[in-house]
């Protein structure tokens, strides 16, 4: 880690803004490619304007009635405006950014639990196809205003908007031009142990949790990023991950501003629009970007673009969210002669917590902790009682120190946002509900996951929402949901039923039924199978690791027979807290290429 670097230390993220500012207006803070296609065509901001941006917003907030204890919804894909209105929603109130894509019964039910009247989102410039379903819910939630972003670039004149009796809908770019932009208005700066932001953590589940963090949390995070990537003032990091994402607003929106680095945000859809690919490695090199974030499913896409442009820039290709399959973490290298670094991290607290510096991989390591945190193993009795493991012993991932979220929100409407950390922190520490070890050289493992939630895309899905919505089918007696290994979002779901009637089985009935029966779409399982009984254990609790195994031979068998690849048979067991899929069959070759990617440890015997 390059230690040796001097930081800034602000009270607040907005304090961050402003020391940024000051220290190096006409450094430019970011670039907005508007249209990868186009990729040259691009939105400058210099600090200088970034902090005068959030200034305007920040006190258009202010205006409206956002006090410190009130949350901002933001509900849109990446552009400027959308950046810029996060920051200053932390400036005067909380940023609680929400995935545009959740079904309006999540939007609803997100914006009533943290509170917020007013919100700021993408509009029909940019969203077409939301946004009208955005107005009816908040329209049904009783929001105060409606504060409407438009695509970055020169476009002309905006479309015109909708009035509402009670409900201000306007372009925020006209909402906040009269208002200051050299200072707060009517609002004092925030300090270090009030609330930045409230941020979902799932959004595919019944009831997703909203974490609490504070600006303390934010910057304790973002600084430790700063000093482990080590990046000079003026380098470019790539911002592809979609703001509503902890990854994006702290690794790429919150940590350069420590160093005065540069961040490109490569179109609205980030990562998320495949026609980015095409372009990739030019961006990379008429930007020189030299550092990036990603889960493991954008490498191996990139691991099949040809690369047909200087990338020497790059040499912090860090990789996270999701388990890294070693084939991407091998056809990656091969590809492009960088080594991805792993990281680990999660919402509770705050983003990341461990980061793999160049030149020190260890194969299956997630690297080591950042500056201002701490992680042990602990092994949790059954009265509860913590036990600190030994060196190199499996244990329970535990995270202390100021990254550490404020807690969850609970019944933000009485007397202002409340937060507990009942149940997730103990005398400072975070338990991850993630299995590892933590070596003598401080080198974190991860061995397994003791929560049971599936991992689409680097967004969390509750099994029970899904075995919930099937059990209420009346054929239905018994279900489980897990996750089966897939080479685009990493896992999907999928299930097994125990037929109410051993006789009785269709597919097709229980999918239609799925799909009234699961609010949100990506938790509705990609296949359902019959089963005879749910494993359990002794004393009767589902017993996942069999399913698990299941799906994920099942997984394998799937992309071998679409490869055309004969094989005598596949299967798939737990070794030492690792799920690995064994291949039976002569072409070694063809059976790697045709299942490179998966998040699976693969072997095969002749």
């Amino acid at each position: 880690m390059s230690s040796s670097l001097v930081l800034p230390t602000p009270r607040s993220t907005y304090q961050l803004v402003l020391d940024a500012a000051r220290a190096g207006p006409e450094a430019v803070a970011t670039q907005w490619i508007p249209d990868p296609a186009a990729y040259r065509d691009h939105l400058t901001w210099t600090y200088a304007e970034l902090a005068a941006r959030v200034a305007r917003i920040a006190n258009a907030l202010t205006a409206m009635g956002v006090r410190r204890a009130d949350a901002v919804t933001l509900c849109g894909v990446n552009t400027s405006m959308l950046y810029a209105a996060t920051l200053a929603a932390q400036a005067v109130g909380i940023a609680a950014p929400v995935n545009p894509a959740l079904s309006a019964e999540h939007l609803t039910q997100l914006i009533r639990r943290t509170g917020s009247r007013v919100v700021a989102a993408a509009g029909p410039e940019l969203d077409p196809a939301r946004w009208e379903g955005l107005l009816a819910v908040c329209t049904a939630v009783g929001v105060r205003a409606v504060l409407v972003l438009r695509p970055d670039g020169d476009i002309g004149d905006p479309p015109p908007l909708p009035a509402y009796t009670g409900m201000l809908v306007a372009y925020l770019d006209d909402v906040t031009a009269a208002h200051p932009a050299d200072r707060l208005v009517g609002a004092q700066p925030p300090g270090p142990d009030d609330l930045a932001a409230f941020v979902h953590t799932g959004g595919t589940t019944g009831a997703p949790k909203i974490a609490a963090h504070t600006h303390a949390n934010q910057l304790t995070c973002a600084r430790g990023i700063a000093l482990a990537t080590g990046l000079a003032p003026g380098e470019a990091a790539l911002g592809g991950l979609p703001l509503f994402h902890v990854n994006a607003l702290v690794v790429t929106g919150i940590a350069p501003m420590f160093g005065h680095q540069r961040v490109v945000w490569p179109g609205p859809a980030g990562y998320r629009n495949p026609d980015l690919y095409a372009r990739f490695w030019k961006i990379v090199q008429h930007y020189r970007i030299a550092a990036m974030s990603a889960v493991p499913t954008v490498y191996a896409t990139l691991s099949r673009v040809p690369v047909d442009a200087n990338i020497s820039s790059l040499r912090l290709p860090v990789v996270g969210a999701s388990p890294l399959p070693p084939s991407v973490r091998e056809d990656f290298a091969a590809h492009t002669g960088r080594r991805l670094l792993e990281g680990y991290g999660l919402t509770e607290a705050t983003c990341a917590t461990t980061f793999t510096p160049p030149g020190e991989e260890r194969v299956g390591s997630v690297g080591r902790v950042l500056a201002g945190q701490q992680v042990k193993t602990v092994r949790i009795g059954d009265d509860e009682t913590w036990t600190d493991c030994a060196p190199g012993e499996d244990g329970v991932l535990a995270i202390g120190g100021p990254a550490v979220f404020a807690g969850y929100v609970a019944d933000p409407a009485l007397h202002g946002p409340r937060v507990s950390v009942d149940g997730v922190v103990r005398d400072g520490w975070l338990n991850t509900g993630d299995v590892g070890r933590v070596d003598a050289d401080g080198y974190v493992y991860l061995t397994g996951r003791a929560k049971d939630l599936i991992i689409r895309g680097g967004h969390n899905i509750d099994p029970r929402v899904i075995e919930d919505g099937l059990l209420r089918h009346p054929a239905v007696q018994a279900a489980a949901a897990v996750g089966q290994p897939d080479r685009h979002a990493g896992e999907v779901p999928v299930a097994y039923v125990v037929p109410a009637d051993p006789d009785w089985f269709n597919e097709d009935e229980l999918h239609a039924w799925a799909r009234t029966a699961i609010g949100e779409a990506a938790a509705r399982p990609r296949r359902i199978h019959p089963i005879p009984a749910i494993p359990t254990t002794a004393v009767g609790k589902q017993y996942k690791p069999a399913l698990v195994a299941d799906a994920a031979s099942r997984a394998v068998t799937d992309a071998l027979a679409e490869a055309g690849i004969p094989v005598r048979g596949v299967t798939a067991s737990h070794q030492d807290g690792r799920l690995v899929v064994t291949v039976a069959g002569a072409d070694t070759r063809r059976i790697r290429e045709a299942v490179a990617g998966f998040a699976l440890s693969i072997t095969t015997v002749p």
